[in-house]
């Protein structure tokens, strides 16, 4: 008899939240609510995607995915599209994906709402084939991610000390990227420090910043910075901060249902998405998928 749950832990999950076994601590968390549940604990993105495979073919009423965004991602992927509901655990550091569905942080009460089982249909956006729930970006961020990895393969450093020592090496370089860029029939040519595409649009000023007030819109949104320096990189930072963001002339934002980039010549550029950098061949080609993604979110109040 298929378990009503298929759970698949991250198993360097847990430790932003104290816990040295996260799949020993997700059980106790569904016997609490009395939920028959079977728990795959994945170490590594390949065992991670075995798991959900399986998992997809269990006739369970849902996977659940316990891990950081990266984590609910790789699972995400594989949901979406299908009729299969997709349950959150979030036992990462950020877990913007699950502050965005309002779904609480602390394990057990995520449990509780994978239990009740409201569920809900939201977007989820694509680029080349690959499913993202966050966003996809070039530039900066896919190079400090790619340094920071480096450094704690190499050294064993933390992963925050390692991602300010990444970042202060990158903005050293302060590299470029030229791109073209179309956009439900506009076209904008900019040499950039950095592109960001979002699944639905983010919050770009005030104390909402990174967060999105809804998921369900059928739209990505664009942002890109214009040249700029590393003093006018922090200038729309401290805009962004103060609500003034939108009005400045040295960045774009818009939304759109499809989105490509182009670069002067094709070539694979390194593309964070959901965190995870991977090396694609442009032209990058990015697309909504709306309601691709039956998630399992607490009930309104």
């Amino acid at each position: 008899m298929a378990s009503e749950f298929e759970i698949i832990i991250n198993g360097a999950a847990g430790t932003a939240l104290g816990h040295g076994d996260a799949g020993r601590a997700a059980a106790d968390a569904f016997a609490a609510c009395g939920a028959g549940v079977n728990i795959s604990v994945a170490r590594g993105g390949r065992e991670l995607e075995e798991a959900a495979r399986r998992a997809l073919s269990n006739g369970a009423r849902a996977l659940v995915a316990g891990g950081g965004d990266g984590t609910i991602s790789a699972v995400a992927s594989l949901v979406a599209g299908t009729e299969k509901a997709l349950g959150v655990l979030p036992l990462g550091t950020l877990n913007h994906f699950a502050k965005d569905l309002r779904i609480p942080l602390e394990l057990g009460a995520a449990a509780a709402v994978v239990c009740e089982g409201h569920v809900v249909r939201v977007d989820a956006g694509e680029v080349n084939g690959r499913v993202f729930i966050n966003n996809s970006s070039l530039g900066l961020y896919p190079l400090i991610v790619r340094r920071r990895e480096k450094m704690q393969a190499r050294e064993g450093s933390g992963k925050w000390s390692a991602f300010a020592r990444a970042t202060l090496a990158v903005l050293r370089r302060y590299p470029f990227l030229r791109v073209r860029l179309k956009a439900d029939g506009r076209e904008i040519v900019r040499l950039t420090p950095f592109v960001l595409v979002g699944n639905n649009e983010y919050e770009v000023d005030g104390l909402a910043l990174g967060g999105r007030r809804r998921l369900d819109s059928g739209r990505l949104s664009l942002y890109v910075a214009h040249r700029t320096g590393r003093l006018g990189l922090l200038w729309l930072a401290l805009r962004a901060l103060f609500g003034r963001l939108r009005e400045a002339r040295d960045f774009d934002a818009l939304s759109a249902e499809e989105i490509w980039v182009g670069t002067r010549r094709p070539r694979k550029l390194p593309v964070a998405i959901d965190g995870e950098v991977t090396l694609m061949k442009t032209p990058l080609r990015y697309r909504a998928l709306p309601g691709a993604l039956r998630v399992i979110v607490p009930k309104e109040p």
